[in-house]
């Protein structure tokens, strides 16, 4: 049985720095990759503090999330990786700004790094729009 499947790239968010997909489609679901806060345009991490980091991974999940005929409203799970638990408020501000009615469920982890030197990385499980 061939599955329904389909793989998501833009060129509005970062391209895979290895041998992944930005997301994969499969039937009503949306599994993406984890996001950092890279810049699509320049592929550097962006310039600021954690909070300006975690607005740049939400724009880059949003990007991916519409190019799979999705969006952040249809986000049923996400999983947040922090180099610094520390941190964990000021992200939790930015992310909930996203996320203000009905949130997902959500697991955050404290990871010893993160590629490039990011401090924060999400990915997230939606539905299609």
């Amino acid at each position: 049985m061939a599955l329904d499947r389909e793989i998501i790239f833009t060129t509005n968010a970062p391209a895979a720095v290895g041998p992944y997909s930005q997301a994969v489609r499969l039937g009503e679901m949306v599994y993406t990759a984890g996001q950092i806060p890279l810049d699509p345009e320049t592929g550097q991490l962006v310039d600021g503090d954690i909070e300006a980091q975690t607005r740049q991974v939400m724009k880059n999940l949003s990007h991916v999330l519409a190019s799979a005929r999705s969006d952040l409203a249809n986000v049923i799970k996400t999983t947040v990786f922090v180099t610094d638990l520390a941190d964990f408020a000021k992200i939790n501000q930015v992310y909930g700004s996203y996320f203000e009615a009905d949130p997902p469920a959500r697991s955050t982890v404290q990871v010893a790094a993160l590629p490039l030197g990011a401090r924060v990385e999400i990915e997230v499980i939606a539905t299609i729009a």
